[in-house]
C-alpha cells in the first residue's frame, strides 16, 4: 500500500527482456536506505517487487500482464521514474490510499499555466473516468493528485510547483502517456452495491454511476 507521495526520482539503468516480460534495474538512493529483498516499491505508480539490490540500485521483474496494462513499455535506459516505498505504519498519511495497481493509461491533452500552478488535462478511458469525481483523488504515474473537474472524455488536475519539480511530471509533454489509478474506495462501494441492482444488472461486475445516482446511492 502506498500514499502517492513520491520519495525520489530514480533512473532506468538497465532493461533486459525475457519474452514478453522485462527485468528492470533502477538507480536510486534514499529509498534504498532500508530496502529488503521482496519489498514493494511503486515505480511510476506500479507496485513492483525488489528481486535484487545493492548500494545504488535495485532490480524488479515485470510480468506480461503488467506490461500490457501500463506505460512501462515506454521506458528506455536513462528514463526518470517516480519511486515510493510501501507505506509504513505510524507515519503521516499525506496522500490517499494507493495500491499500485494501474487501472488504465491516460494521455496528456493540454498543459496550461495558471499563476503558480500547472493545470493539466488528461484524456482517459471510460473505465477510469467512471470513478472520478470533482475534488476526489487520482494517482498519475504514482503521484497523488486532486481531480479539478471531469468531462466526458477527460479530467483536469492542478499541480503545485513543488510536485511538478520533484516528480517526473516535469518531463511530461502534450501527448505523453501516463499510468492512472482510481481511488479504490469507489470501486469497492460499487462492488458492494451490486446485490441491490435490479434484474439484468445482477451478476455483472459493474454498476453504472447513473444507476447509483438514480437510486439514491450516489
Amino acid at each position: 500500500m502506498f500514499t502517492g507521495l513520491i520519495e525520489e526520482v530514480g533512473t532506468v539503468q538497465e532493461i533486459r527482456t525475457s519474452g514478453k516480460a522485462i527485468h528492470l534495474k533502477l538507480r536510486a538512493a534514499s529509498i534504498l536506505e532500508d530496502v529488503a529483498l521482496g519489498d514493494s516499491i511503486a515505480v511510476n505508480g506500479i507496485c513492483l517487487t525488489v528481486t535484487h539490490f545493492d548500494g545504488g540500485s535495485f532490480t524488479v521483474d515485470v510480468v506480461p500482464e503488467t506490461m500490457r496494462r501500463t506505460t512501462l513499455h515506454e521506458l528506455a535506459v536513462g528514463s526518470p521514474v517516480n519511486l515510493e516505498r510501501a507505506m509504513a505504519m505510524g507515519k503521516r498519511f499525506g496522500g490517499h490510499i494507493v495500491s499500485g495497481h494501474v487501472d488504465g493509461i491516460g494521455r496528456i491533452a493540454e498543459i496550461v499555466e495558471e499563476d503558480i500552478a500547472k493545470v493539466v488535462r488528461f484524456h482517459a478511458p471510460p473505465e477510469v473516468l467512471r470513478y472520478l469525481v470533482e475534488k476526489g483523488s487520482i494517482t498519475i504515474d504514482g503521484v497523488s493528485l486532486t481531480v479539478m473537474d471531469v468531462a466526458s472524455d477527460s479530467f483536469r488536475v492542478s499541480v503545485i510547483p513543488h510536485t511538478w519539480q520533484v516528480t517526473v511530471l516535469r518531463h511530461r509533454r502534450v501527448g505523453s502517456v501516463v499510468n492512472l489509478e482510481c481511488d479504490i474506495i469507489g470501486k469497492y462501494v460499487e462492488r458492494l452495491l451490486l446485490p441491490y441492482a435490479p434484474g439484468e444488472a445482477k451478476g455483472k461486475s459493474n454498476l453504472t454511476l447513473d444507476y447509483l445516482r438514480e437510486n439514491g446511492f450516489a
